[in-house]
């Protein structure tokens, strides 16, 4: 997962969000990029997750997230929200449509219907389960309140990205398979290539190193 840098507007205020959403609706566009490049994680995670298996070959989420990027760049002045909440359900309707687009094109190359194979009004419900998933933190839901409850009043979602961005790919890849999209740990097992029981304590480590994250703890816990 590109991007595994932290997110400034992450662990920052709702307020000081709010203020650089103003400066770039003022014209600053400076502000505007950095503005948009802390939400990178957050869609890529997205677009990952949601990118079938038939278009993966076709189309990258690094490609999806990207002309997302710029179609928000060249478009802000169309945004009329004023806080996060808003600007990320902005965000994800871009990103829909992007996808729409390239798989319109990809449906014209190849001269097929792709859309009978992908139907994307299902990828759309899926992305907006996903999306509650992630802004609810239920990557912590059964482990009793965060301990960084302070943190997670603002968008859990971004700050997730953020986290599971910098983890190791098995860690990630059982916590988005298990906790985003929902999975049962025999089918995480089997698209991971691991025995179930391996699977849950793989969860386990992941899950807990999740969290030290969260409260600040960067050690690193086992192997995975």
């Amino acid at each position: 997962m590109p991007g595994a840098q932290s997110c400034g507007l992450s662990s920052g205020s709702d307020a000081r969000v709010n203020r650089r959403i103003e400066q770039a609706r003022l014209g600053l566009t400076d502000e505007l990029g950095q503005l948009l490049e802390s939400y990178r994680n957050y869609l890529h995670l997205l677009a990952t997750t949601h990118i079938d298996n038939k278009l993966r070959a076709k189309i990258g989420a690094s490609d999806l997230v990207q002309e997302t990027m710029v179609g928000a760049y060249r478009d802000f002045a169309q945004f009329r929200g004023h806080d996060e909440r808003q600007l990320l359900a902005w965000l994800r309707r871009i990103l829909i449509n992007r996808l729409h687009v390239l798989v319109q094109r990809h449906v014209l190359a190849e001269k097929r219907d792709v859309r009978r194979e992908v139907p994307l009004e299902e990828v759309g419900a899926a992305l907006s389960r996903s999306t509650a998933r992630l802004d609810a933190g239920l990557f912590l839901a059964d482990r009793g309140p965060s301990p960084s409850s302070h943190v997670i009043q603002r968008e859990n979602g971004v700050l997730l990205a953020d986290h599971l961005a910098r983890m190791s790919a098995p860690y990630r890849e059982v916590l988005v398979l298990r906790n985003l999209r929902g999975l049962t740990f025999d089918e995480v097992a089997r698209r991971m290539g691991r025995k179930t029981g391996a699977t849950r304590m793989l969860w386990l480590r992941a899950i807990r190193q999740l969290r030290r994250r969260l409260s600040g703890d960067e050690q690193q816990e086992g192997t995975a």
